[in-house]
């Protein structure tokens, strides 16, 4: 008789433990599902903002060296993605074939200027610093103008700003209730053990002694059910990185360092810190309040 209710008793632990282990599984995955969207804006944000360039157009009395010294200093600055120089004989051409016809038969000569895209990097990519930029090249002795598209910069801006802002109280919304139901299950589990707690306690176990046990399984629960996790983010980054390989997910080892580290970091935490509370509730409560 007592070993059937050994085995009982086994089977019910058994299915306490995959119960959680299931639940911090899910939570942590859709957990790591909006980490990576949430790492994987800020990239995206920064390739449409480092397609933005700052067009100079020089004067026409700017030597060759002169023009190559300019585009040899702008290389090196710090704000420069790239730059690409475009003649003016060029420019003409582009123009025409955009306008299906040829303005300089008309017009006896070009009035284009030559010019220099400057494209920059995704920090200098704001109405305030572009706007220093522009006044900035606006002295130099070789530039006779400087122009780039000011309305969509700003309203690049302000998008960002607010799709940021919206994905962070999302992440910060589902992480709250992640922490929520690893914590319940994590209670449920240690509820069924309450009568085992307090009978230690009666016989003299201190609560440092008796809470040990109970979150090292925690945290090895917990490092399961992350690794569980990391395994379906591992074919969603698989899958997402074949149909969308100009995200460059399997390349990006920052981003995949940050939601590994992430995913076990949090586990560990919200385990521990669950797990120390649940103990510690059952620790000061009377023997007849367990009943309840």
């Amino acid at each position: 008789m007592s070993s059937k209710f050994d085995s009982y008793q086994k089977r019910r632990l058994q299915s306490s433990y995959f119960s959680v282990v299931i639940s911090i599984a899910l939570v942590l995955f859709m957990v790591g599902i909006l980490g990576l969207v949430l790492l994987k804006s800020t990239l995206v944000a920064n390739r449409v903002k480092e397609k933005v360039a700052i067009t100079l157009f020089l004067k026409d009395d700017v030597s060759s060296k002169n023009r190559n010294d300019l585009k040899a200093s702008l290389q090196k600055e710090a704000f420069t993605k790239r730059i690409i120089y475009t003649s003016k004989e060029k420019a003409a051409k582009i123009y025409s074939k955009e306008i299906g016809e040829d303005f300089l038969m008309f017009l006896g000569k070009n009035p284009l200027k030559n010019g220099i895209d400057v494209y920059l990097k995704a920090d200098f990519v704001t109405p305030e610093k572009m706007q220093e930029l522009e006044e900035r090249f606006q002295k130099n002795a070789f530039i006779a103008d400087v122009s780039y598209d000011k309305p969509l910069i700003n309203l690049l801006t302000k998008n960002i700003k607010r799709i940021s802002f919206w994905l962070l109280v999302v992440s910060a919304f589902f992480g709250l209730v992640a922490m929520i139901l690893i914590n319940s299950s994590i209670r449920l589990s240690i509820y069924s053990k309450r009568f085992n707690i307090k009978t230690m306690q009666m016989v003299g176990a201190t609560k440092g002694f008796i809470r040990r046990p109970f979150i090292w399984q925690s945290i090895k629960l917990g490092t399961l059910g992350a690794l569980i996790a990391l395994l379906g983010l591992a074919v969603i980054v698989y899958y997402v990185d074949k149909y969308a390989p100009s995200l460059e997910l399997l390349k990006d080892y920052i981003t995949l360092g940050y939601l590994v580290g992430g995913v076990l970091i949090s586990a560990f935490l919200i385990t521990w810190i669950s797990t120390y509370f649940a103990t510690q509730r059952f620790l000061n409560l009377q023997t007849d309040e367990l009943y309840y």
